[in-house]
């Protein structure tokens, strides 16, 4: 005998909060097609690494008014004294490697575009610009990496990305909408 999906399942982890319950329902696996968007939302993956995902939504804001709004075009210019401000700044989190790698992620985000015509083009190839959906039934199908966060993670890499890694880059492909892993019974597919 089958079980049934609880109806609470397919979204559990976002019951903790209603900044979590809001994120699952109006952002989580919704498709980014904006550069910059795609970019912010890669600065914010970057900056949960280590920290629970609601701390970052609800510094969120702190990020996008002290950081241009995450444009790459402001970022990649920015210099060591702005990272000395950005350390003091109420509401960002303090870390200074993560600082220093929104700079040189900046820069090669903008580099991608120039070869690709957008980073949205890039993204993209590596799936054929297909949204992969994977109809999961369960919360324990959904891998914290995959094949794919592994080949895009070590392509960012090699391409001079900093603090990248496959399980950032899965958690990235999720907030973006490259992959949909709501539940098959999550009315927020």
């Amino acid at each position: 005998m089958k079980k049934e999906i609880d109806i609470y399942e397919c979204s559990s982890w976002c019951h903790q909060s209603p900044l979590l319950l809001h994120y699952h329902h109006k952002r989580w696996c919704k498709p980014i097609y904006d550069d910059n968007e795609l970019f912010a939302n890669l600065i914010l993956e970057i900056f949960s690494s280590g920290l629970s995902w609601e701390i970052v939504l609800k510094k969120e804001k702190y990020f996008r008014r002290y950081l241009d709004n995450l444009n790459p075009n402001k970022c990649a210019f920015y210099l060591e004294k702005d990272i000395e401000r950005f350390m003091k700044l109420k509401g960002l989190i303090h870390h200074r490697t993560k600082l220093c790698a929104l700079i040189v992620n900046a820069q090669k985000f903008l580099a991608i575009q120039k070869e690709f015509g957008s980073f949205y083009h890039y993204i993209y190839s590596f799936t054929n610009g297909n949204i992969i959906d994977h109809k999961r039934r369960s919360l324990q199908e959904i891998p914290a990496k995959d094949q794919l966060s592994l080949k895009i993670s070590n392509d960012l890499k090699r391409r001079g990305f900093k603090f990248i890694g496959p399980i950032i880059i899965y958690s990235y492909l999720q907030a973006i909408g490259l992959i949909n892993d709501h539940l098959i019974n999550c009315q927020y597919r």
